[in-house]
């Protein structure tokens, strides 16, 4: 298994053989605003450039798209992708966003397992920030909350587990329980909008703290890092809790896991 962290959420997963892009959002450095009722919604984002070519980064085998949030997705990726390329998505409404958008052969990742290529995908569960309180927001805006996570197995590779878009929460938990997987993948940067006294939209210092002392066996990758405008976390907080299974790639940096 190879891990490629590209920027932010996007990341290019080797896996059987296989190469799936994730979160493809490819961007140039500022070229969109920071968005309303958030932290930092001065701030343009992505904040820093990808860090190798457009075109290297879509020379994968298939695209998951854990949500259709503008941080995830864009319009470059759109342009930049093949049309048949196969594309998992968490539900029927993602389903439709994508096939507006020109793609043949979108599929929905089952919780009960999707195949692929002798492996075997699960969608798993995300509390995309308290539920409670930030899906009425998103709703009231006109933006969908749910993501997805993804489990990754095969008789070849370690059990991968993306977390995706969500706070440590009982969701998570649950699946780490479910799939004991042996990597996983965080998104940590602690994205914060404006609701009470300020509402994460994914995992922060103490989700990290969390979920590295529930799953002490897992390497754990913390990824979505210094790049959108509404982080309250850095690569750098992280690196500082001096975390044992904690590992915080560089974007282009290629971390690799055998059997």
């Amino acid at each position: 298994m190879k891990i490629h962290q590209i920027r932010n959420a996007t990341i290019i997963i080797t896996y059987n053989d296989k190469r799936f892009l994730i979160d493809p959002w490819l961007m140039p450095a500022g070229f969109m605003p920071g968005f309303e009722g958030a932290m930092n919604s001065n701030v343009k984002q992505p904040r820093v450039e990808l860090p190798i070519s457009a075109d290297k980064i879509v020379d994968v085998d298939a695209v998951i798209l854990t949500h259709f949030h503008p941080d995830h997705f864009d319009e470059f990726a759109v342009k930049a992708l093949d049309k048949n390329i196969p594309f998992f998505v968490q539900n029927e409404t993602d389903l439709n966003i994508i096939k507006n958008f020109g793609f043949k052969d979108i599929r929905i990742i089952s919780e009960n397992g999707t195949d692929f290529e002798g492996i075997k995908l699960y969608k798993t569960q995300c509390q995309h920030g308290r539920r409670e309180v930030v899906k009425p927001m998103c709703e009231q805006i006109g933006m969908p909350y749910d993501a997805m996570g993804i489990v990754f197995k095969a008789n070849t590779e370690k059990t991968l587990y993306i977390a995706g878009d969500t706070i440590w929460c009982k969701e998570v938990s649950t699946a780490i329980d479910k799939f004991n997987p042996e990597i996983i993948i965080i998104n940590a940067c602690g994205a914060t909008v404006l609701v009470g006294e300020g509402e994460r939209l994914i995992m922060d210092v103490a989700d990290v703290k969390a979920i590295s002392d529930y799953a002490k066996s897992a390497k754990i990758i913390a990824s979505h890092m210094d790049t959108v405008s509404h982080l309250t976390v850095t690569r750098e907080d992280i690196k500082n809790l001096n975390l044992d299974n904690i590992i915080v790639p560089d974007d282009d940096e290629i971390l690799k896991f055998n059997k």
